[in-house]
């Protein structure tokens, strides 16, 4: 493996055109991912296709610097505009863009940039050290751990969630009949689409992620002239020193670890990472800390979560070729097209090719800190703009990004509708990251249930495996505790 990687370094880092394609689709994948209404796998998807004139080795390069570029930018947006970039950084917002209002937006970016590079280095040692173990761990996960491990995620989600934890299971659940509007993959059969043919192929992720999190603030921000955004124009200088970051050291390696060991699960994906990290932590300095108001360490929970499943989700594409998430998806339709087929024979036919997917996902964690470190203040002063010309930016942002996913005018109708039922929920105290969390799993899920009930025929299979009971255990925890614990503390006083 030594030798592997020597012979990749050389063959990358001492190539000038691998050097400069590297560091422009690190910053490209930062900017698309900051764009509000442009997820990771959007950007793969979109920019594919200049990859296919590449050689295999300058392609790795560009795709992994789109790949984890993106993934970083999106706490961006998150973190200064209340608009998660991507679905990872839906949790982000939670602290980040409190501590933006507080004029501490560039503590909030440089608290993002040291988890996500605590995570992305992370979980490169984990995709170098432990592929093949991590690997066959995450194939114990049939359809109903991954059934299970959904309905735990969902619930974790609630818990993280400011306010009451019934309203977030209310907003997930909302979220799980949003995920059901369309045709039935199995029947055929029409659901929930009140006879509009648009929603036959279901609802659109992204214009429900913009209305609810993109306009609903805007409207909220147009209501109260002194809104969220008038709060955060004076930012002031990055105060966080090096001792700052140094504090949140375990809160970055514990969501780090939760981010590694979910990525490598099929298709659970960053979106159950983060809300798994964010609640563990909140739970952990429950009463010596308040989370959701500006709260570094949730910072730091959500993006080390984010960017360490990187590197977990590389682990079952490479080694079994079973995509990690969506975005490892479209990386896997990259090799096949390259003439690289993803799986155990990799490691034994193509080991040079495994190497340069470790160094060109080392360069990629180092240029994006390069770029966020240069253009951290850039990134802080877009707040500066006047009030009004930043909520027509927005705006416009937001009806841009919901058009371009499908170029339908219908998706910028089910945007301005997201828009309102998001203010509608803030007005009455309910977290809106629980529907778009439970639009993502809701198909996921349904998939996994159906599928574990026509293989195994009976509701038990999910109480007779011991991976699935203890998550499920731990899902019922979750609701029962808001419940339990403040009885439990008076008894205990």
């Amino acid at each position: 493996m030594i030798d592997g990687l020597a012979a990749a370094a050389d063959a990358v880092l001492m190539n000038p055109h691998a050097l400069l394609i590297g560091l422009l689709a690190c910053g490209l994948g930062i900017v698309l991912g900051a764009l509000p209404g442009i997820s990771s796998t959007m950007s793969l998807a979109v920019l594919l296709p200049f990859s296919f004139v590449m050689d295999v080795e300058i392609a790795m390069v560009f795709l992994m610097g789109v790949f984890y570029g993106s993934v970083y930018g999106g706490s961006i947006s998150a973190i200064l505009l209340n608009i998660p970039g991507t679905p990872g950084s839906m949790v982000t917002q939670l602290d980040g863009y409190p501590l933006a209002r507080q004029r501490r937006a560039g503590d909030a970016l440089t608290y993002a940039l040291f988890a996500s590079t605590v995570g992305g280095v992370l979980g490169l040692v984990a995709l170098m050290m432990f592929a093949p173990l991590l690997a066959k761990a995450a194939l114990l996960f049939q359809s109903p751990e991954s059934t299970a491990l959904m309905v735990l995620g969902l619930t974790m989600l609630a818990y993280a969630s400011p306010g009451s934890t019934y309203l977030a299971v209310l907003g997930g659940i909302i979220g799980l009949l949003l995920g059901a509007v369309g045709l039935d993959t199995v029947t055929n059969q029409s659901r929930l689409d009140f006879g509009i043919p648009q929603l036959q192929a279901g609802v659109n992720l992204i214009p429900v992620v913009i209305g609810l999190f993109g306009l609903a603030e805007v409207a909220r921000n147009l209501e109260s002239p002194q809104g969220s955004v008038q709060g955060v124009r004076d930012l002031g200088r990055v105060t966080v020193k090096w001792r700052g970051l140094w504090d949140m050291r375990f809160t970055a390696l514990r969501s780090s670890i939760w981010g590694i060991v979910v990525g490598i699960i099929p298709a659970a994906g960053s979106a159950i990472a983060v809300s798994i990290a964010y609640a563990q932590e909140k739970r952990l300095f429950q009463g010596k800390e308040k989370f959701g108001e500006g709260n570094p360490r949730g910072v730091v929970a959500a993006e080390g979560a984010n960017n360490s499943c990187v590197g977990g989700a590389l682990v079952p594409m490479m080694t079994v070729g079973i995509p990690g998430d969506s975005m490892t998806a479209v990386l896997m339709g990259a090799l096949l097209i390259h003439g690289l087929r993803p799986g155990p024979a990799l490691f034994e036919k193509n080991a040079d090719f495994v190497a340069i997917v470790y160094i060109t996902l080392a360069m990629a964690i180092v240029f994006t800190v390069i770029w966020a470190a240069l253009a951290l203040r850039l990134f802080a002063k877009l707040l500066g703009a006047p009030q009004r010309l930043l909520m027509v930016a927005i705006t416009l942002l937001c009806v841009v990004g919901s058009y371009s996913v499908q170029n339908s005018y219908f998706d910028v109708l089910v945007m301005i509708a997201a828009g309102a039922v998001g203010y509608l929920m803030n007005k009455v105290g309910m977290a809106t990251a629980p529907v778009i969390f439970g639009l993502v799993l809701g198909p996921l899920l349904e998939e996994n249930l159906r599928r574990s009930l026509i293989v195994y025929g009976s509701w038990s299979v999910f109480f007779e495996r011991p991976i699935s009971l203890a998550l499920l255990l731990l899902a019922g925890a979750n609701l029962a505790f808001p419940m339990v614990g403040p009885w439990l503390r008076r008894r205990s006083a």
